[in-house]
Formats: structure tokens, sequence, C-alpha cells
């Protein structure tokens, strides 16, 4: 989809995109060879091959962030299937919704091959060096939550492309929070429990208080559930989007959800009831 985005040249915004398209220019090659023989529909300034030049380079550096800095907000979604090899799918928990002294607990990172985790008082500075190694972030609402947060907290050098999975699904007209988006497409989470934000504060707080392990352990299966569901949401909603474009170009393929390698321990969600 990337090579055939237009929308980030010079002067072309959305609907000449498409007519752009419909006349048979399906990506940045063809639309160079157009204008070299006269036949571009519109008219392309000098700026257009430039910028043309200019993707072409910088999608074959893998570099996501000269993409980000020019396409509309509200199709970050296309830089997804190029740079999927350099994605990090990211999910923060906190004390509380960042008022006043409340700090991250734990990060949750995946880039669909390893799951990382990073706990407070342990490790969470090492996510600052571990982000630096991707193009592209993708979150759940993580333009008004999670990189605000990070970047209050720890200041990480972030992947300047992001994708907020949230506002993508609601262009597709699937809204609500993340656990109810999943149930739109059949990802159960079954063995958590019931478990939501407000329950992995109280897990935090059990665990400074005890020091237990399987407190703890619990928390991050949560924490990792989100990042893990986040894969296959992208998958699903890059191709919604493909069908709602009316597009031809081949569909992805949809992994299966990733295992969660933190296990739930049944004891402790018995009690987290009782705290509540």
């Amino acid at each position: 989809m990337l090579e055939s985005t237009f929308c980030h040249l010079p002067g072309i915004g959305l609907k000449t995109e498409r007519r752009l398209w419909a006349e048979g220019f399906a990506d940045w090659l063809g639309l160079l060879r157009g204008m070299d023989a006269g036949e571009a529909p519109i008219r392309c300034g000098p700026g257009v091959r430039v910028r043309l030049e200019e993707s072409l380079h910088h999608l074959q550096q893998q570099e996501a962030g000269f993409f980000a800095q020019l396409l509309p907000a509200d199709q970050m979604w296309r830089l997804f299937h190029p740079f999927c090899g350099r994605v990090a799918y990211v999910d923060i928990e906190t004390t509380g919704l960042g008022r006043g002294m409340d700090h991250i607990t734990s990060i949750a990172l995946y880039d669909g091959l390893r799951v990382a985790t990073y706990v407070h008082g342990r490790n969470l500075e090492q996510f600052e060096e571990d982000i630096s190694a991707y193009q592209l972030v993708v979150t759940f609402n993580g333009s008004l939550f999670d990189l605000p947060f990070l970047r209050r907290q720890l200041r990480p050098d972030l992947p300047r492309a992001h994708i907020d999975l949230r506002f993508v699904l609601k262009s597709l007209g699937v809204t609500g929070g993340l656990k109810r988006c999943e149930e739109r497409f059949g990802l159960g989470r079954a063995t958590l429990g019931g478990m939501d934000g407000y329950a992995a504060v109280l897990l935090w707080q059990a665990y400074e208080a005890t020091g237990r392990e399987e407190v703890l352990e619990t928390l991050l299966a949560y924490n990792v559930q989100d990042v893990l569901s986040l894969e296959v949401l992208l998958h699903l909603a890059y191709n919604m989007k493909l069908d709602q474009m009316g597009s031809q170009q081949s569909r992805l393929h949809v992994p299966a959800l990733h295992g969660n390698p933190y296990r739930v321990h049944p004891e402790v969600l018995r009690e987290l009831r009782l705290w509540r």
C-alpha cells in the first residue's frame, strides 16, 4: 500500500490520489514514468518528482520516520506492511491515569517474534535502549496515554512512526476499548478472568505490599496480552482498510494469536476480587 500512496506528495490529497489510481497510476514508479512521458493526469511540479525519488530511497533504507512526517495522521496505517519486520507493539501499565505522582509499573513490548517486559524498580530503563531498534510503534490509544506517559517518565527515543490502532479501528466502525474490539473479532481472554486496567493497578499495589512473584506474573500476563492482541487486530484492520478503499492489493495473512509466556495465577485473581 505504501508504494501506491501519493497523498504524501506536495499538492496531492486523498481525492487526487484516487484519481491517479483510477487513471492507472498504481505506484511511485508508474507515476514517474507517466511524468516522463507527459501522461500524468495532474499537474506535477518538480517537488513531486523529488518527493517520489526520496520516497523510493527512504523505503529502500527502511526509514519509516520519513513517511511519518508527511502522511496525514489518519493514513499512518499504510506504513504497516513495508515495516512489519521492524514494528514494536507496546503497552504500559501504571499506578493511575497520569496525575500527580503516578508512574509506569510495567511495559510490554512484542515484535511478532519475542516478548519483552520491563518492570518498575527492576529494568524499566532498558526499554529506552530496546525501543530504538524499531522503526514503527503500534499502540491502542497510545497517542493519548502510553506515549505521553513514556516521554514524561523515561524520555526514550521513540520511533517517529506510530500507528494508534484505536483510531484505525474507529475509522472502520469498530469502537470501544481494546477488550471490546477484541471481542468483536473473537479474541477472547478467558484465562485473564475479566481483568481490567483497575485490576492492574491493584495488582501492582499488592505486589509492592507483598513482593510475591505470582502477583507480578499475573500483572505481566495482563500487560503482555494487550500487545499480543495488537498484532492480530492490526493485520485485520489493515485488510479492512484495503477493502474499504477497494484496493486490488493482496491482503495480509492474519497470524494466530501468539501464546502468552506469562501465567495468570487463579489464587491471585481470587484475592483480587476480595481487595476490590
